[in-house]
């Protein structure tokens, strides 16, 4: 069990049934009343961030979040496969928990799985990958003065925006965040 007035930044707990962690917390002392903690929580499974008071008496059980890194198996159906690296056991996923940046992944690249109590909410992707690009428009002359960019389609399937200069079978490095080239990549 967790008090209110135990509350620090990164603190994981259950309230109402939901895993919510600390982002922000204040104790606040007014000159007339009781103290209070003042918080900014967010919901580890949704992302939903809630701004609420506590009194530092409140009770909350302890939330454990489990993080791991596991391998990129395969898909097979809607299941994408997860090897454990240290059991070398195969866990499914199904296709609805993977974000967006799950296109930038590539079978052998480790991910962190965030779970709690044994269900999985949050599949993370490296930060940034190298990948080869298989189809775009060649460059014209003329164009690679400027900013201009184009389309690229990756050995994974996803599409990005390229500056002109880059070419068919060239590999690039691709911020999983956001999306988007940051810059050939090397070797």
């Amino acid at each position: 069990m967790i008090t209110a007035g135990d509350f620090r930044n990164g603190v994981t707990f259950e309230m109402d049934g939901k895993v919510m962690q600390v982002v922000e917390f204040q104790h606040v002392k007014p000159g007339k009343g009781a103290a209070f903690v003042r918080t900014k929580i967010k919901n580890v499974i949704t992302g939903a961030v809630v701004e609420t008071s506590f009194n530092p008496t409140d009770k909350f059980e302890n939330a454990t979040v489990e993080r791991r890194d596991m391998e990129y198996s395969y898909l097979d159906g809607d299941l994408y496969y997860f090897m454990d690296n240290q059991t070398y056991e195969q866990e499914p996923i199904d296709g609805s928990i993977l974000g967006d940046n799950f296109k930038f992944v590539k079978e052998n690249m480790v991910c962190t799985i965030s779970s709690y109590k044994g269900k999985v909410f949050l599949v993370e992707p490296p930060n940034f990958v190298d990948l080869a690009i298989t189809r775009t428009d060649p460059c014209v002359a003329g164009n690679t003065a400027t900013n201009v960019t184009k389309a690229a389609t990756l050995e994974t399937g996803a599409e990005v925006k390229v500056p002109m200069f880059i070419e068919e079978g060239e590999k690039i490095r691709i911020d999983t965040r956001t999306g988007e080239y940051l810059e050939r990549a090397k070797g």
